[in-house]
């Protein structure tokens, strides 16, 4: 009797051995099983959220069939309950085994924002109020309180925010991204400063932000930066004013509707260059490192004026000859659609005569 009872203890342990290893191996091989998904779905794992409360939250919504086994299948895999917190892209045709590892990765979606090289600063605002996904914390402040949340002093927003694309996920504040800008642009700023040529008429790595600003709102033509920077360069250091419209239309504001009048050029602004000597008092748009590096290595040559040639470029001349001969070759036969004269008073003395020569309205 003893006996047979010993007999069916051994085949019952066996039995739960075998059954064992058989249920192992059936929850392990579930592991690499495709999950339920038919099309691309985001879900955001939250704080606080255990993989128990994961793994129902991915039931209720169809991301997966079998809770239970993916619960025993995590606690085989005990490197795979690490998950992280944000929010993630799912695809279908993974495995359960793939979805673990993406939330013990931390892979989280990126998403990105875009600052253009030469806009002000209020746009990078606008875009960032814009983004759906962005938390907003800016909503009502000034770009002076948005200054000094940022550290900047004296609190004027513009020229600081270096232009690139920056990538951010969910929950970022339009601060954080900002903050970010803010930093890049103070180390491309001291880098290139710390690189720069010798007996340029920049005091200040922020009068070299300045002129960046100009040079990056005057030409849309990469390769000529450098050319654009030494003409500002020459004509600060003979004590030249800079007569450059973009610094025109800054001072406007919200008066500018798209044309410079002669009225204008002659209504004195802090940023009217053809009526203040020097630099304007702070940056007029947020330059990127190509314009930075050009004011402090602009390009040598004699060149004081530049002329539009109508494609983009411009046409560069060391006198007044030679820019008034500019002028007439790409500009004659223009001159309904893009005609601007040279000043009449400027035969008189070259110390007054606009670096370039564009589109105006009489």
């Amino acid at each position: 009797m003893i006996r047979k009872l010993f007999l069916l203890t051994v085949v019952v342990v066996m039995g739960v051995a075998i059954a064992g290893v058989f249920g192992k191996q059936h929850i392990e091989s579930f592991g690499d099983t495709p999950i339920s998904l038919t099309e691309d779905t985001l879900y955001e794992l939250r704080p606080g959220t255990s993989v128990r409360g994961m793994v129902s939250e991915l039931e209720k919504l169809g991301v997966i069939d079998d809770g239970l086994k993916l619960r025993l299948f995590s606690r085989m895999q005990k490197e795979l309950q690490q998950i992280k917190t944000g929010e993630y892209q799912l695809k279908p045709q993974m495995s359960h085994r793939e979805l673990l590892q993406l939330f013990v990765d931390g892979k989280v979606v990126q998403r990105q924002i875009t600052f253009v090289e030469g806009l002000r600063s209020r746009d990078y605002l606008a875009r960032l109020a814009a983004d759906p996904i962005i938390i907003k914390t800016l909503e009502g402040k000034s770009t002076e309180d948005i200054a000094l949340e940022l550290g900047i002093t004296p609190a004027h927003l513009e020229g600081w925010i270096y232009p690139d694309t920056y990538s951010y996920t969910k929950n970022t504040r339009d601060i954080d991204i900002l903050n970010r800008a803010h930093n890049t642009m103070k180390h491309v700023l001291q880098e290139e400063w710390a690189n720069r040529q010798e007996n340029l008429p920049l005091k200040t790595p922020y009068e070299a932000l300045i002129l960046a600003s100009i040079v990056e709102k005057e030409t849309a033509a990469p390769e000529e930066r450098a050319q654009i920077a030494g003409v500002f360069i020459r004509r600060l250091k003979k004590k030249m004013r800079l007569q450059t419209d973009p610094t025109v239309i800054y001072g406007m504001g919200d008066a500018y509707k798209g044309n410079i009048r002669r009225s204008d050029l002659n209504k004195y602004t802090a940023y009217n260059t053809y009526k203040i000597k020097g630099l304007t008092p702070t940056p007029i748009a947020n330059p990127g490192r190509e314009a930075i590096h050009a004011v402090l290595n602009p390009a040598p040559g004699k060149a004081l004026y530049f002329v539009a040639k109508g494609d983009g470029r411009h046409q560069f001349s060391s006198t007044l000859a030679e820019h008034n001969r500019a002028v007439n070759n790409f500009q004659k036969n223009q001159r309904r659609k893009n005609y601007r004269s040279v000043p009449k008073s400027a035969s008189s003395s070259n110390t007054d005569l606009p670096a370039s020569v564009e589109k105006r309205d009489s």
